[in-house]
């Protein structure tokens, strides 16, 4: 992604987002290149952040937004058509775009994060004939509330393989790590603690006995009173629309007979979280377990754990009714990655915007108003 000095110069507002970018390999041959990739790259985030939902979204907004794109960039054959900016966005090395990506936001945020979230998602409408539909594997910073990268599978039970290469990508050193039941693997976890990171792993049937030995402990312990185990508790209420949610989280932490059993890599402790809750005339229940290798108290872990669910609330749910990630067809080879790549970038900068509006009302702003879509770029 070349271009020389001459070209950019001081010709418009710097675009500092784009200096992650410049090292991302365009498969086009150079000499029949009309629209240089920092430009196409621009033109997707800015029709993005104002409402572009689909690639022809995009290539109108081009049409329409010629001047202001040529603020930044000279744009001297104007944008691309729809089918020409299918093709670039289907080339591109999605692995690539997203290690880009990961450099652009750790530069943004300032690392590390104090829970990272890992979980993933499914853009239904990119299923193609045979070709099942994308599903994307994001790291989200639940604090800052900001999506750290991403990784393209081709169907969730291949996360166990997406989550390591995941990881791969992050600065992560001093993070909590959470991930799903689906993570709870041996590698993951060992991954986890190489990077100087510690995890909370949610617990089910996939691990052979260690969910069944560890539920049928808490049982019998709680049974007793803990009277034979070293345990922290820590209870929550919450109400809203009304619900009312009671959690008790209860931290085991002697496990040693655990690790004895099942040699899992820095295990330190179990979390039981046993949630109650009452709608109207009906209550109900669910118990949660999981293990982590940090030795905490059940009150530090608990915010953890409910860290956790920040990913579904703040991310899947934005991507869906926000972005409308759901009702997306773009489907052609690196096409759905890259795409879903360039909206988590445009919810992380609309995220960082100033003010109290709603993700919506920004971007409808975004769509009115260029002085306000320049600044969520140049900011």
């Amino acid at each position: 992604m070349e271009r020389t000095a001459g070209d950019t110069g001081a010709l418009g507002e710097a675009v500092v987002f784009l200096d992650y970018f410049k090292d991302l390999p365009d498969p086009r041959q150079r000499g029949k290149v009309l629209y240089p990739l920092d430009e196409v790259l621009l033109l997707c985030l800015l029709a993005v952040l104002a409402g572009s939902e689909a690639i022809t979204d995009i290539a109108r907004f081009g049409e329409k937004k010629l001047e202001l794109l040529r603020r930044f960039r000279p744009f001297r054959d104007g944008t691309p058509s729809h089918d020409h900016l299918g093709d670039i966005l289907a080339t591109l090395d999605a692995k690539q775009f997203q290690r880009c990506f990961v450099a652009w936001v750790a530069a943004l945020t300032g690392m590390p994060s104090d829970v990272i979230a890992i979980d993933g998602k499914t853009s239904r409408r990119s299923k193609k004939g045979a070709q099942e539909a994308i599903h994307m594997v994001s790291a989200f910073a639940a604090r800052q509330r900001l999506v750290l990268g991403q990784v393209k599978v081709s169907e969730k039970s291949n996360e166990i393989v997406a989550i390591p290469a995941l990881l791969g990508m992050l600065t992560i050193e001093g993070a909590i790590v959470t991930v799903d039941a689906m993570g709870c693997q041996r590698d993951i976890a060992t991954k986890i603690l190489a990077k100087k990171a510690d995890y909370v792993l949610a617990l089910k049937g996939n691990q052979g006995t260690l969910r069944e030995d560890v539920e049928l402990f808490a049982t019998e312990q709680k049974a007793n009173g803990f009277k034979d185990t070293k345990v922290s508790r820590h209870e929550t209420v919450d109400g809203d629309h009304g619900r009312i949610e009671t959690r008790i989280y209860t931290a085991f932490h002697d496990v040693a007979w655990l690790q004895e059993r099942h040699d899992w890599p820095g295990l330190q402790g179990v979390i039981m979280v046993e949630s109650r809750r009452e709608i109207g005339d009906k209550v109900e229940r669910e118990t949660r377990f999981y293990i982590t290798s940090l030795a905490w108290l059940a009150a530090q872990l608990g915010p953890v754990v409910r860290a956790h669910w920040a990913i579904e609330n703040s991310l899947h749910w934005v991507m869906d009714m926000i972005f409308r990630d759901d009702e997306c067809r773009v489907r052609t080879d690196h096409a759905p990655a890259n795409f879903t790549t360039i909206k988590h970038m445009a919810l992380n900068l609309i995220r960082g915007a100033p003010g109290k509006d709603s993700f919506r009302l920004k971007r409808k702003i975004a769509a009115w108003d260029d002085d306000f879509l320049a600044s969520l770029i140049t900011a």
